[in-house]
C-alpha cells in the first residue's frame, strides 16, 4: 500500500524536508509532501532509518560514508569487504563513497542491517551553494573553483582540456567561432544541482608560475596529467614541484588508460617518491583514471574537483569592491588592448573605471569565451575586456576605482614608482645578500634550483650540499633535473626567492634575460667542491649573529658642570684602558648599575677628541642621562659581532 511523504515524515519522526531530501538522494522524485511513495521505496526507508520491526544487528553511519566507513561500523578489515565488493564485480576504493541503497546491500551480506545517522540539518544551505546574492548586505557566498591543469608535454592537457569544455558546453553554445580568451567554464551537474568550474587555459606551467611570480595567486587546484603508458617524466616533476612551491592541492589524473599498455599502478607508485601519496596507498591525494581521447573519466574528475573545492570552502563577494587579475593580455588591431580578466571579488560591470598595473580605462566591452557580450561578471568568471590604454601584464591586479580621472591618477603615479625602482635595480635574493635579509627576518631557509649535466653530476651535488651541517639554518633544494638551466628555472626561482645552481651546464639565452628581468641570482661551477663552499658560506651568512661585549677602560668622575644650555659635563679621570667617543658606558654608583647608555660626547680642555687613554683627564657628556655625581665610576664597553662556526 503507498504512503504519502506526510505519513512517512511521521512514522520515521522526522521532518518532511529530511524524508524530501533522502528520497531524492535515493532517486525518488517528490514534487510535493502529498506526493505518494511506493511500498518498496516506503520499505526502504523504514530499513535505512532503523524502524524495521523484526530484530537484527544495525550499524549507524553518516549518509554518504565510505566503504572504510562502512567497514569499520561493522567490525571487519576496510580488505575484506573490497574483496566482496570485487567479488560482485565492483572495483572501490577504500575512501569511495557508497550510496545508501549500495550501504545496505553491502551490509546485508554481513547480517547487518543499515541505520543512516541523522544530523540537524544546518548543512542543507551550505549543501546547496546557490550564489543568488539576494540579501542587499552581500558578504562572502561560495564561489566556483579556479582550476589549472599542468603536466608533461604529450601527455595530454590540451586534449583533456578540449573533452572537457566539449562535454560540459551546452550544446549550440560550443561550435562555431569559439573565442579562445586563456580563460572558460564548464558546468557540472553535481548533487542534484549545477555548479561551475572556471579552468585557466594556459601554456603549461611556465606561464602559471610567471603569474606567482608577479603575486598573483589565482589557482585553488592543479590537476596534474599523467599519461598511463608514459609515467613520471622530468617536465611532470617540474609541475609538482611548481603546485607545491604555489601550496594549491594536487589532482592527478592519470590520462591514456585506454591504451594497451596503460600501468595506473605505476604511476601511483612513482607519484609516492615525490611527496604524492595516493588515498588507495593511504595517502591525501586522489587519483583519476581518465581517457581524454575516449571522454571516460571526466565525470569522476570534475566530481573530485568540487569535492575538494568544498572542503576549501571557497568564498568571495560578490558586492565588494571589484577586483581582479590579469590571465592574458594582447593587442589587437581595431581592438586595441585586449585583456583577459578573471574576477576575484565583487562583479565588474561594463562602464567601471578600472586601473590595472601601468595600465587605465574604463571597461567599454566585457564578453565570455564564446564571444557573447555580458554587463556583468561575478566573483570567479573569466570575461574579455576593452578599453585599457595599454596592454597590462599576466599576473597584473584589476581594481575598480570611482572614476576615470582616479584610474589615470593611480597608472600615472604606478609608472613613476616603476621607474625609480628600475634606476634602483635591487637585487631579489644572492648569495651576498642573505645574511642581511635573514638579520631582518626576511629569509629563513636557503632554498636552491640545481640543474646538473647528468643525474649522476645532480644527486652527487645534492649529496655533498646534504652534507653541510649549520646551526640554526636549513638548506631545501626546490627542484633539481638535467640540462641547462631554463626560463622554467627562473620562473621558479623568482616565485619562491630561491637561488640557481648549475653543475657542468649552461644558462640558455632565454633563461639568462629572464634572470635580468626578474633580477635572479643564477651561479654555475664546473668543480664540485667550489660550488659547495660557496653555498656554505651563504649559508654561515645566514646565522643570526652573536655579539660579545668587550670592555674598553674605566673613568671615576671628580666634579660635574653645567653649561649655560643646561648641559651635564661629567670631569673624570681615566683609571684604566680607555674612553672612546660613541662608546656604550655604564654608570655604576655604590657598586650597582644606574643607568647604561653611550657617550654623546668626549673633550679634553675644549676640544672634541676621538678617545682618552687612561692617566688623564676628559670630559664626558652621557647620552639621555644628567644625573652624574662625583665619585661615581663610568665603565665603556663596546659589542663586537662574533663569527659563528
Amino acid at each position: 500500500m503507498s504512503t504519502r511523504v506526510t505519513e512517512l515524515a511521521k512514522e520515521l519522526e522526522l521532518s518532511i524536508e529530511d524524508v524530501t531530501s533522502h528520497l531524492q538522494d535515493l532517486g525518488v522524485a517528490v514534487p510535493g509532501a502529498a506526493t505518494m511513495i511506493d511500498v518498496d521505496t516506503a520499505q526502504m526507508m523504514r530499513e535505512l532509518f532503523g524502524k524495521k520491526v523484526e530484530g537484527g544487528k544495525y550499524v549507524e553511519i553518516p549518509a554518504g560514508s565510505t566503504v572504510k566507513d562502512l567497514a569499520t561500523a561493522m567490525g571487519i578489515a576496510a580488505s575484506d569487504v573490497q574483496k566482496k565488493l570485487m567479488s560482485m564485480g565492483v572495483l572501490a576504493a577504500v575512501n569511495q563513497r557508497l550510496s545508501p541503497d549500495a550501504a545496505r546491500k553491502l551490509a546485508s551480506i554481513y547480517g547487518f542491517e543499515v541505520r543512516i545517522k541523522i544530523e540537524a540539518r544546518p548543512d542543507a544551505p551550505v549543501a546547496a551553494p546557490k550564489p543568488k546574492h539576494k540579501s542587499p548586505g552581500g558578504g562572502p557566498t561560495p564561489r566556483p573553483p579556479v582550476v589549472t591543469i599542468m603536466g608533461h608535454v604529450d601527455h595530454g592537457k590540451t586534449t583533456l582540456l578540449d573533452a572537457i569544455r566539449k562535454t560540459k558546453v551546452v550544446e549550440g553554445e560550443f561550435g562555431g567561432i569559439t573565442q579562445h580568451i586563456g580563460a572558460y567554464q564548464v558546468e557540472v551537474e553535481h548533487e542534484g544541482e549545477k555548479r561551475k568550474i572556471t579552468f585557466l587555459d594556459t601554456p603549461g606551467h611556465a606561464a602559471f608560475t610567471a603569474m606567482r611570480a608577479r603575486g598573483a595567486s589565482v589557482t585553488d587546484i592543479a590537476i596534474l596529467v599523467v599519461a598511463a603508458d608514459d609515467g613520471i617524466m622530468p617536465q611532470t616533476i617540474e609541475a609538482i614541484h611548481h603546485a607545491q612551491a604555489a601550496d594549491v592541492p594536487i589532482i592527478i589524473a592519470i590520462n591514456k588508460i585506454d591504451k594497451p599498455d596503460a600501468n595506473p599502478d605505476r604511476i601511483k607508485t612513482q607519484l609516492t617518491e615525490h611527496n604524492l601519496v595516493p588515498r588507495e596507498y593511504g595517502g591525501d591525494v586522489e587519483c583519476v583514471n581518465v581517457s581524454a581521447k575516449m571522454k571516460t573519466g571526466l565525470d569522476d574528475l570534475l566530481e573530485y574537483v568540487l569535492f575538494q573545492a568544498d572542503v576549501m570552502e571557497l568564498k568571495a563577494d560578490s558586492h565588494a569592491k571589484p577586483t581582479g587579475v590579469i590571465v592574458e593580455a594582447k593587442q589587437e588591431i581595431g581592438r586595441g588592448a585586449v585583456s583577459t580578466v578573471l574576477v576575484e571579488q565583487g562583479t565588474l560591470r561594463v562602464g567601471d573605471s578600472v586601473v590595472c598595473g601601468l595600465a587605465h580605462g574604463k571597461v567599454r566591452a566585457m564578453m565570455n569565451e564564446r564571444g557573447e557580450r555580458l554587463n556583468k561578471a561575478t566573483p570567479a568568471t573569466p570575461v574579455e575586456i576593452i578599453g585599457l590604454n595599454i596592454v597590462p601584464s599576466a599576473g597584473d591586479k584589476l581594481e575598480a576605482v570611482k572614476d576615470e580621472r582616479t584610474a589615470r591618477t593611480t597608472a600615472e603615479h604606478r609608472q613613476q614608482l616603476q621607474r625609480t625602482n628600475r634606476l634602483a635595480s635591487s637585487r631579489r635574493v644572492t648569495l651576498e645578500d642573505i645574511a642581511t635579509r635573514i638579520r631582518d627576518g626576511e629569509v629563513k631557509e636557503l632554498k636552491l634550483i640545481i640543474k646538473g649535466d647528468v643525474q649522476g653530476s645532480v644527486e652527487a651535488v645534492i649529496g655533498q650540499l646534504q652534507q653541510i651541517e649549520v646551526e640554526e639554518v636549513r638548506m631545501r633544494v626546490l627542484h633539481s633535473g638535467v640540462g641547462n638551466i631554463g626560463e622554467n628555472d627562473i620562473m621558479l626561482a623568482s616565485s619562491t626567492d630561491s637561488i640557481v645552481i648549475g653543475f657542468n651546464v649552461k644558462v640558455d639565452s632565454q633563461a639568462q634575460a629572464a634572470a635580468e628581468r626578474e633580477k635572479i641570482d643564477v651561479r654555475t661551477f664546473n668543480i664540485i667542491y667550489e660550488l659547495t663552499e660557496s653555498v656554505e658560506r651563504a649559508m654561515k651568512g645566514m646565522l643570526a649573529p652573536i655579539y660579545e661585549e668587550f670592555a674598553l677602560g674605566k673613568a671615576t668622575v671628580r666634579a660635574t658642570f653645567r653649561t649655560p644650555k643646561g648641559v651635564i659635563i661629567a670631569g673624570c679621570y681615566v683609571t684604566e684602558g680607555k674612553i672612546t667617543r660613541n662608546a656604550q658606558v655604564r654608570v655604576i654608583r655604590n657598586k650597582e648599575v644606574i643607568h647604561t647608555s653611550k657617550i654623546d660626547s668626549l673633550k679634553h680642555i675644549k676640544e672634541d677628541v676621538k678617545e682618552m687613554a687612561q692617566g688623564f683627564e676628559c670630559g664626558i657628556v652621557i647620552a639621555d642621562f644628567t644625573d652624574v655625581k662625583e665619585e661615581d665610576t663610568i665603565e665603556a664597553f663596546e659589542m663586537r659581532q662574533i663569527e659563528r662556526k
